[in-house]
C-alpha cells in the first residue's frame, strides 16, 4: 500500500527507535506514531508524592527517597543485589535479582535515590523487589503533575521507552503538529477524541482511576465507541463480500474420520457427535463455513476440530490449525500427532520459535502440499504458502485481531473460492454478545463433558493465611497427588513476572523439601518450558509453579489442586480456565482462590462467583452483568487481541447506537476509521 503524505509516521522513523526496537513495538501491535495513542494503560500509578518509609506498609505500591547505607551482593540459589535505604523515619530494603555492575555503582553507599516499587514483608523487614530507581544529583527531578500511565509492553520493551514514546505523540496531538481527524466528533455527550486521549494517558490526581482502568470512564467511552464503529464498518464490508463468496465441498472420500475414531478408547459425548455432523454438514457445501464452536473447559472441542480436519484431509485438502500461544500450540500438536501420524499423516508445525533449516523445511512442505499444519501467528507471516489451504482452525480465536484471521484466509484464496473456517473458544460467550462479535458465524456448543469428570470445590483463601495454604498442599502431596500454584501478572513486564515465579518456587522448595517442584513462565525457552511440563506430566515433579501460560492446552489428570494468588487480579474467563487445569481425573479436586485484603466491591462478586458455580456459560452472563474488566472476550494481551480499547461486556449498550453514527459518514471517513483501528485498510477496500 503506498502511503500518502499525510499517512501516520511509521514506528522506526520516531526519535529514538532503530529497527529492532521497533519490531517489539510492532509485537504490540505498534506500527505507527497514531497507534501509541490508542495503546490503552493497564492502570496508572502515583509517584506525585513521597512517602516517608515509616508509613510503608506490606501490599501498597509506594514512593521513597533515602540516602543508600549498606549495599551487599548475596549467593542464595542465585546471586542478588541486596540495598538498605533509608529516610528520617526508616529503612528499606531493595532487592535486585538480575544485576550488573554498573548498579552496584548507582546504589553505592551515600548516594540519594528515589525508588518506586511494592512494598511487602521479607526476612528482613520491609522490602521492595526490583524497584524502578533514579539516582539523585544536586537537583532532584520534579515530581509530576500527572498520574503515570503503565502500558502493557512486551519482552525487550521497556516502560520507560514505550511511555516516552507515548507521551511524545500526546504532546505532538495537542500542539497540532500530529494530526487526527475526528471523525465521530461529540457523540452523546462524551468528549472529542483529543480530550479523551489526554484523559486516558494524563488524568489529573483526582481522577476516578476505578473507572479508567475498568472502562467505564467517559473518555475510554469514547475511544470504545469510536472501535466498535470501526469493528461495524469493516464487518459491514466483509459481510457484503461473504455474500459473493463459494468454497470447495469436502467430501471424506478415504473414510478417514471413522479411521480416527476408530483409534480412541473411549465413545465420544452426545453433544460432540451432534457439533461433529453440524461441521461435517458445512464441509460438504460450496458456502464457505464460519462457525463458532464454544465449550466448557475439557468438553472435548479438540476432538471435534480433528474430526474437521479428517474430513478435509480425507478430501484431498490442506488443513491449518492456530492457536495464540506456543504452549497451546504445541498441545495441539502433540494431540494431532497422536492421533494422524498413525494415520501416515504427520503435521507440520511452525512458530515464531522455528528457524533457520527447520523453518526452511516446513514452508517447502506446506507449499508442497502437507496435509496438516499446526502453529501460532506465524502462519499468518509472509512467505508462509500453502498448496491447497481449504479448512482453517483458530483457536481461542478472539485474541487475533480481524487482520490476522484475514491473513491466514486469504492464504486459502484460490479464484473466487476461500477456505472454510472453524473457530473454537473456551471462554463461554453469553448469546447476548455472540452475535455482534462473531457477526456472520454460526454457533455450536458442546454443552456436556465428557464422563469421569470431578466437580471442582473452590475456597476463597486471605493471603495472610498463606502458611495454612502450603500445609494444605503437603497433605495433598503426602497423599500422592500434584498441585498447580499460579503466580499472575503483576507487572506490565513478563521479566518481573517470571521473577515473581522464581522467588515463589524458591520459597516453596525450601517450605516442602521433601517434594519435587517445577517451574514454568513465559521466558523459558520452548524446549525448558516443554521439559517442565513433561516432568510434571509425568509425575516427577509434584508441584508446578507457573505463570498464567498454563491457563490453556494442559492436561495432567493426577493434579487435583490448584492455588491461585492474586486471584481478584484475574478476570473471570481466565480464573474458569485456571481451574480447568484440575478436576481431570476421578479424585475429588480443589481451587484456592488467593487473595490480598481489602477486596474491592467488584473483586468480591467476582470471586464470589467463582464459587458459587462451575458453569462457564453462567460465569460469562454473570461478567456481563458486573460490567467486569472485560474477560468475558479474553485478556488484554500483547498485540493479539480483536479489541484495542472496546469490551463487548462492558460496552453492551454502546452498540444500538452506532447504526445511526456511522449512517452520514462518507468512504472516506470509514476508510480512516477502519485503517486507524483495524490496519491495513486495503483489505477492506474492495468490498
Amino acid at each position: 500500500m503506498n502511503h500518502s503524505a499525510t499517512d501516520p509516521a511509521a514506528i522506526e522513523t520516531l526519535p529514538g527507535i532503530g529497527p529492532a526496537v521497533a519490531a517489539k513495538f510492532r509485537a504490540l501491535g505498534l506500527d505507527t506514531e497514531i497507534d501509541l495513542l490508542f495503546h490503552r494503560p493497564l492502570r496508572y500509578e502515583d509517584r506525585t508524592r513521597i512517602l516517608p518509609m515509616a508509613a510503608l506498609r506490606p501490599g501498597m505500591t509506594a514512593q521513597v527517597e533515602g540516602r543508600v547505607l549498606h549495599q551487599e551482593a548475596r549467593q542464595a540459589r542465585k546471586r542478588s543485589l541486596l540495598v538498605v535505604l533509608e529516610d528520617d523515619s526508616g529503612q528499606v530494603l531493595l532487592r535486585f535479582f538480575h544485576f550488573y555492575p554498573s548498579q552496584r555503582r548507582l546504589y553505592a553507599i551515600g548516594n540519594r535515590l528515589r525508588c518506586f516499587g511494592e512494598v511487602r514483608y521479607g526476612p528482613e523487614g520491609y522490602e521492595m523487589a526490583h524497584p524502578q530507581c533514579t539516582v539523585l544529583g544536586a537537583g532532584a527531578p520534579l515530581l509530576p503533575q500527572y498520574l503515570s500511565p503503565i502500558y502493557p509492553t512486551t519482552a525487550g520493551l521497556g516502560q520507560q521507552r514505550l511511555g516516552q514514546a507515548v507521551e511524545h505523540a500526546l504532546e505532538r496531538l495537542l500542539e497540532g503538529s500530529l494530526v487526527l481527524p475526528d471523525v465521530l466528533g461529540r457523540p452523546a455527550g462524551l468528549p472529542p477524541l483529543r480530550d479523551a486521549l489526554a484523559a486516558v494517558h494524563r488524568p489529573p490526581l483526582d481522577a476516578p482511576l476505578d473507572d479508567l482502568i475498568e472502562g467505564l470512564h467517559p473518555a475510554v467511552q469514547r475511544l470504545a465507541l469510536e472501535e466498535l464503529a470501526a469493528h461495524h464498518l469493516a464487518l459491514a464490508r466483509l459481510n457484503r463480500a461473504r455474500a459473493r463468496q463459494r468454497a470447495e465441498a469436502l467430501v471424506d472420500a478415504d473414510g478417514l474420520i471413522q479411521r480416527m475414531l476408530n483409534q480412541f478408547p473411549f465413545v465420544p459425548t452426545g453433544a460432540q457427535v451432534r457439533v461433529m455432523a453440524e461441521i461435517s454438514e458445512d464441509l460438504a457445501g460450496t458456502r464457505p463455513m464460519r462457525r463458532l464452536l464454544q465449550g466448557d473447559v475439557g468438553s472435548g472441542k479438540t476432538l471435534v476440530a480433528a474430526a474437521a480436519a479428517a474430513q478435509a484431509i480425507g478430501a484431498g485438502a490442506q488443513v491449518a490449525i492456530v492457536a495464540p500461544t506456543e504452549i497451546l500450540a504445541e498441545q495441539h500438536l502433540r494431540n494431532f500427532s497422536d492421533w494422524f501420524e498413525p494415520l501416515g499423516i504427520e503435521p507440520v508445525w511452525l512458530a515464531g520459535k522455528v528457524t533457520g533449516r527447520k523453518r526452511t523445511r516446513a514452508l517447502e512442505a506446506l507449499a508442497d502440499g502437507a496435509p496438516l499444519a499446526v502453529g501460532t501467528h506465524a502462519l499468518f507471516q509472509d512467505g508462509v504458502e500453502f498448496r491447497k489451504l481449504r479448512l482453517v482452525i483458530v483457536d481461542e480465536q478472539h485474541r487475533f485481531g480481524v487482520g490476522q484471521r484475514l491473513a491466514l484466509a486469504a492464504k486459502g484464496s484460490h479464484g473466487a473460492r476461500i477456505p472454510h473456517q472453524l473457530a473454537m473458544t473456551a471462554t463461554p460467550i453469553p448469546r447476548t454478545l455472540a452475535m455482534t462479535a462473531y457477526a456472520g458465524l454460526e454457533v455450536s456448543v458442546i454443552d456436556e463433558l465428557p464422563p469421569g469428570r470431578t466437580p471442582v470445590t473452590t475456597a476463597l483463601i486471605d493471603a495472610d493465611r498463606r502458611p495454612k495454604v502450603i500445609e494444605r498442599i503437603r497433605v495433598a502431596l503426602a497423599d500422592g497427588r500434584q498441585a498447580y500454584w499460579v503466580c499472575p501478572l503483576i507487572e506490565e513486564s513478563d521479566v518481573l513476572e517470571a521473577e515473581a515465579a522464581e522467588v515463589t518456587a524458591e520459597e516453596l522448595t525450601r517450605q516442602l523439601p521433601e517434594f519435587s517442584v517445577g517451574l514454568v513462565h513465559g521466558r523459558l525457552k520452548s524446549t525448558e518450558k516443554q521439559a517442565q511440563m513433561d516432568a510434571f506430566k509425568d509425575g516427577c515433579t509434584r508441584l508446578l509453579v507457573a505463570t498464567t501460560v498454563i491457563e490453556v492446552g494442559v492436561d495432567v489428570p493426577n493434579a487435583s489442586l490448584m492455588i491461585i494468588e492474586n486471584a481478584e487480579r484475574l478476570g473471570l474467563s481466565q480464573l474458569h480456565q485456571l481451574r480447568g487445569r484440575v478436576g481431570r481425573g476421578s479424585d475429588k479436586s480443589a481451587c484456592v482462590l488467593m487473595y490480598k485484603s481489602p477486596l474491592g466491591q467488584l473483586a468480591r462478586e467476582r470471586l464470589k462467583v467463582m464459587r458459587e458455580t462451575t458453569d462457564g456459560f453462567r460465569i460469562a452472563e454473570r461478567d456481563l452483568e458486573l460490567r467486569g474488566p472485560g474477560e468475558v472476550l479474553g485478556t488484554r494481551q500483547t498485540g493479539m487481541l480483536r479489541f484495542r480499547i472496546a469490551d463487548l461486556a462492558r460496552d453492551a449498550e454502546l452498540l444500538p447506537k452506532i447504526p445511526n453514527l456511522v449512517n452520514s459518514i462518507s468512504k472516506t471517513q470509514a476508510d480512516t476509521l477502519i485503517d486507524r483501528w483495524l490496519g491495513r485498510s486495503e483489505r477492506f477496500a474492495d468490498v
